[in-house]
């Protein structure tokens, strides 16, 4: 064994033209962040071998296409258990008075780059303004309809970056929903 380990979920093609994506998880916030840099190394070493280039940049080709992300899912224990919905709601609407502490810590840039990929078209929310619904492609926050139809689960803040920290984003989705600032 090499010794390094990444939570690896699967891969798709995405819209613009020889963008994929892949999946990092299900594992714990505060394993994301090592899952991600090891899984992202990864992918940039076996690209050297086959001389393709990586780019995580969250819109490397201006256009008229929504661009890479990096969709985060969150859940805690009590959004997982019955009655979770309730959870789930509440922690959105925390995060729905932080807008611009979010994005600027959602992108390496201070939300910058974020800019060029959050324009409200193409299944993005607005860099300008925060929302939130069920299987919601645009809104900044989209949960998804199983979860709403059982109840609880989970949900996916669209808004990070693909090029964004993962401890920055862990951190900033932690201090807002167990109030820790």
């Amino acid at each position: 064994s090499s010794g390094i380990n990444a939570e690896y979920g699967g891969s798709n093609a995405e819209v613009m033209p020889s963008q994929w994506e892949y999946q990092v998880g299900p594992c714990e916030g505060i394993d994301m962040g090592d899952h991600l840099w090891v899984s992202r190394w990864i992918l940039c070493r076996v690209a050297e071998e086959f001389n393709v280039v990586v780019s995580f940049d969250p819109k490397p080709k201006a256009g008229e296409w929504n661009g890479a992300g990096c969709h985060t899912n969150i859940s805690t224990l009590k959004m997982r258990q019955d009655g979770g919905m309730a959870h789930i709601i509440t922690a959105i609407e925390k995060m729905s008075h932080k807008q611009r502490e979010h994005i600027e810590e959602y992108d390496p840039k201070k939300g910058e780059d974020n800019t060029r990929r959050l324009t409200g078209r193409h299944e993005t929310a607005s860099i300008e303004q925060f929302s939130y619904g069920v299987a919601h492609r645009g809104a900044s926050i989209r949960i998804p309809r199983q979860c709403d139809n059982d109840g609880k689960g989970y949900f996916e803040d669209r808004r990070p970056a693909s090029n964004c920290d993962p401890y920055s984003v862990t951190s900033r989705i932690v201090r807002t929903i167990c109030d820790l600032d």
